[in-house]
């Protein structure tokens, strides 16, 4: 007869499974914004007007087709993310989490977070999203300095993001904010100085992102053309370490590659993402990974506003693709994920979602020799990347997984 000790450990066990098999987070994606960022390759675009009680009514009725695909479940996060969601109406929020709430069981502990530039007319409303039920803000300040604002392409200045960092702790229990560093003619003594005054607004969590070119971007036409608009190869090094040390002796830890935080400040909504735990997408190009007792499906919506929306009208949804994952490209999608993290992939985990070892899909002797160069460690059963491997993490998965 099993002693009350094992039993209630098996109790334990079995609620931890059900609880991970019924964890769902949702996306909502705003695609509107003042202006386009020069950086910038999200689905974001630049209008005159906004029915905003269209798009509410069309947000609800994507998440009742959600809701009826996956009764059951408890929603841990939400996270509304542009575009710029702070150019969304209060009640708009409100009506979306009404609508979530309304549709499944509500974490006790759910975080909430809203995306928020530091324009004076969005700051101002802080206070409504508040009322509303967003518990975590998210500022895209991106620099505190004039000069970089303004290459940049930012549409605030230093004293507004400084005057809405002022205002996010007034009004959220729980916030962060954004910072780009290895820009163009930026020294490490000068990004120094900026993560000084920055830590000094006592956020428990920041997001530090070295300035890259993506494709589709007003900088990327510049940089074919010979542009020159990042700081260079060694001084972005040195500031990519010199960040990770000065967070980590304020207390701000990195746990995943650009983003640090106090213990228990992580961002719980972008941990789904890198854990490669469930999630739904709602609005133009929102993706989305469900994982039903089929497998793992993977969702995109449609890009343009106004296509997402008719057919949302049309058919309760605007999906453009819903289609079910092999395990070899699951498997490939959770390593490039998970390796992002600090703590790298929890071996655990893995044999849950696929069984086996992380490291059973991979070719052994490219696994030899990432481990030998001192780019990647076993960690147990699982594998994480190296301080010198999460620096150089997109050529490590480049070979890995080419």
């Amino acid at each position: 007869m099993r002693s009350a000790s094992a039993a209630r450990r098996c109790g334990r066990w079995w609620r931890n499974i059900l609880d991970k098999m019924t964890r769902l987070a949702i996306y909502i994606h705003w695609p509107f914004c003042v202006s386009k960022c020069p950086y910038c390759d999200f689905n974001s675009h630049v209008a005159d007007a906004v029915d905003h009680a269209a798009w509410a009514a069309a947000y609800r009725r994507e998440l009742a087709h959600y809701a009826a695909l996956l009764p059951g479940r408890r929603v841990t996060s939400v996270f509304f993310g542009g575009g710029t969601p702070s150019l969304m109406a209060p009640q708009t929020v409100e009506a979306v989490l009404q609508t979530i709430a309304a549709s499944w069981t509500v974490a006790e502990d759910v975080e909430i977070t809203l995306e928020a530039n530091p324009t004076s007319a969005e700051a101002e409303k802080f206070a409504a999203f508040r009322a509303a039920g967003v518990n975590r803000l998210s500022l895209g300040v991106q620099s505190l300095r004039d000069d970089a604002l303004k290459f940049l392409g930012r549409a605030h200045d230093a004293a507004q993001a400084r005057r809405a960092l002022e205002w996010a702790a007034r009004h959220f229990p729980r916030y962060s904010f954004d910072l780009i560093y290895a820009r163009r003619d930026q020294m490490p003594e000068a990004w120094a100085a900026e993560l000084r005054e920055a830590l000094a607004f006592g956020a428990s969590h920041m997001s530090l992102y070295q300035l890259t070119i993506e494709p589709n971007t007003v900088f990327h036409t510049l940089a074919r053309r010979d542009a020159v608009l990042t700081a260079r190869d060694d001084d972005a090094a040195a500031m990519f370490e010199a960040t990770n040390a000065a967070m980590a002796e304020a207390g701000l830890p990195a746990y995943e590659i650009s983003n640090y935080a106090a213990p228990g400040a992580a961002s719980r909504h972008n941990l789904t993402y890198w854990r490669y735990e469930p999630y739904i997408g709602i609005g133009p190009g929102a993706h989305g990974r469900r994982r039903t007792e089929d497998g793992i499906y993977a969702t995109e919506n449609h890009r343009a506003p106004e296509a997402w929306l008719r057919q949302v009208a049309e058919r309760g949804h605007g999906l453009k693709v819903d289609e079910a994952l092999d395990t070899l490209t699951a498997q490939r999608e959770a390593l490039m994920m998970g390796l992002r993290l600090v703590a790298g992939i929890d071996g655990a985990a893995w044999r849950e979602k696929f069984g086996g070892s992380v490291t059973q899909f991979l070719p052994s002797a490219k696994l030899a020799r990432l481990r030998a160069e001192g780019l990647l460690s076993d960690t147990g059963d699982g594998l994480r990347a190296t301080p010198s491997g999460l620096q150089r993490l997109n050529a490590v998965l480049a070979y890995l997984l080419g």
